[in-house]
């Protein structure tokens, strides 16, 4: 791994494990509950893993572990992978079921060929343009024929970047990146993911920006 690459991820490790307990107290509980399309997508999901076969799903950028516990509650084998070790604390102190361990969705501690699916909530944002090639292609490595990619991240009318240097009263170092569904889906595609779907939903309640989900397929 570069130092450039080593400092993106330091940086991102080192803001979640400040604002980690404060995160999970702003945000306690399942995120999906009271977001019924983006509950539905979550779902769908997990219909179509489910038809390709029992291999293992990741939950890429876990936070603290509420979309791998529903999945994990649905039946499926799944896993949570997060940058930041005290996320995953969290995470494994709120969801006792399913597995959680740190690693970088840039580079995945996994065999070539093993998730029949990954779900990546709010993972992407932090990724700089220039790495985003790099993390797609791991998500072809990894996954099985047939396998599928959920992708859920803020967007808009073009894209965009904010840096934020403070967050919950404490000092960070975080990049946000939103994109627009085609500039991911232009980024899937050149990885060897085929798009199935689409979604871009306008923001919820607090939200200031739209959400875009992406579905894509590595080819069976």
């Amino acid at each position: 791994m570069s130092a450039q690459d080593q400092g993106f991820i330091e940086a991102t490790r080192t803001s979640y494990d400040k604002i980690a307990d404060a995160f999970g107290e702003r945000f306690p509980g399942d995120g999906l509950d009271a977001r019924p399309v983006d509950r539905a997508q979550v779902t769908a999901f997990a219909e179509l893993v489910r038809g390709n076969g029992s291999a293992p799903v990741a939950d890429l950028g876990c936070g603290t572990g509420y979309v791998t516990a529903r999945l994990h509650a649905m039946g499926l084998p799944v896993f949570g992978v997060d940058v930041s070790p005290r996320m995953v604390e969290l995470a494994r102190r709120a969801h006792p079921g399913p597995r959680f361990h740190v690693g970088s969705l840039t580079s995945l501690d996994l065999p070539d060929g093993t998730l029949g699916g990954i779900v990546a909530l709010y993972s992407i944002i932090h990724v700089p343009d220039e790495h985003l090639p790099t993390a797609f292609a791991e998500f072809h490595r990894v996954l099985v024929p047939g396998g599928h990619v959920l992708l859920l991240f803020q967007s808009g009318d073009e894209d965009g970047r904010m840096h934020l240097a403070e967050r919950f009263g404490q000092d960070i170092s975080l990049d946000y990146f939103w994109r627009t569904p085609q500039t991911v889906a232009d980024h899937l595609t050149k990885a060897g993911l085929h798009v199935r779907a689409r979604l871009l939903r306008e923001p919820y309640e607090e939200e200031q920006r739209p959400r875009a989900f992406v579905l894509a397929r590595k080819p069976a």
